[in-house]
């Protein structure tokens, strides 16, 4: 089996180059099957674009025999009443690795018309689509899995990254739902001190509206109504000397949500 010897800088470009070829299987498994020949051209055009990929199918392919291999495995049959014929992919890596390449090669050059070839070796109900499904899950996974097994080392430091990406995400997440819950409850302490004071009613109502705005702000991550929000409930209470043991807390954390 191929297997990479990349080290230091290459490392990076390697990377690129094969997840693009991994976007490229990606798209033709994803596609229409009407517009899988032109998937397949571009597939290939990664291959010749990266010199890790251009040197392992040429690996591969070199000494392989693709006359002889088609004989062995796309298996020709018929039942009595229509065509049984199906494909088996070879066991060894290598052999495999060749024979989808060459396959695609083929379609790619028109000298097997990819339609006929659906209908005839992946039949299943007779649609084009399942046929095409049944292709894909078969050839392009099988491909996809090679390349994934041969350059795993790399991808391996790509995905440990997004890995630890996606833990920064979700611990800030996380740590800015706490902040947003940690203040939904100081809202809602200073509310209740409010309507329990002794201010007028129509006072009561507008420092509730206030706060009862804060907390939607607060919910929507809207720094700048919050900003504004909290300098006008801080003129209210500072107007009406009315400070709750909490308000204290309720402008600092207000302030290091916001930054």
């Amino acid at each position: 089996m191929y297997k990479n010897t990349i080290k230091g800088d290459e490392v990076e470009s390697v990377k690129r180059q094969v997840t693009e070829f991994l976007d490229k299987c990606e798209e033709i498994r994803k596609c229409k099957f009407i517009m899988a020949t032109t998937k397949i051209k571009d597939l290939l055009k990664a291959i010749v674009k990266s010199p890790e990929l251009y040197e392992l199918f040429n690996t591969v392919v070199s000494k392989f025999d693709y006359n002889a291999a088609k004989q062995r495995y796309l298996v020709e049959g018929n039942n009595g009443i229509y065509s049984n014929c199906y494909l088996v992919l070879p066991d060894t890596v290598g052999e495999r690795l060749a024979f989808i390449f060459c396959l695609l090669v083929e379609f790619d050059r028109d000298e097997i018309n990819f339609n006929n070839f659906l209908q005839r070796y992946y039949r299943g109900d007779g649609s084009y689509y399942a046929s095409y499904r049944a292709f894909c899950d078969e050839i392009i996974v099988s491909l996809e899995n090679i390349i994934k097994d041969i350059f795993s080392q790399e991808l391996e430091e790509d995905e440990q990254l997004k890995i630890s990406e996606r833990a920064s995400v979700m611990e800030a997440n996380s740590a800015r739902a706490a902040s947003m819950s940690y203040l939904g409850l100081l809202i809602s302490r200073e509310q209740d001190f409010i309507a329990k004071s002794s201010l007028a009613d129509d006072d009561k109502e507008a420092a509730l509206k206030i706060l009862g705005q804060l907390a939607l702000a607060v919910r929507a991550s809207d720094t700048d109504l919050i900003e504004a929000l909290a300098l006008g409930y801080n003129y209210f209470v500072s107007y009406f000397n009315i400070l709750s043991s909490d308000v204290g807390l309720l402008f600092n954390a207000l302030g290091e949500f916001v930054g």
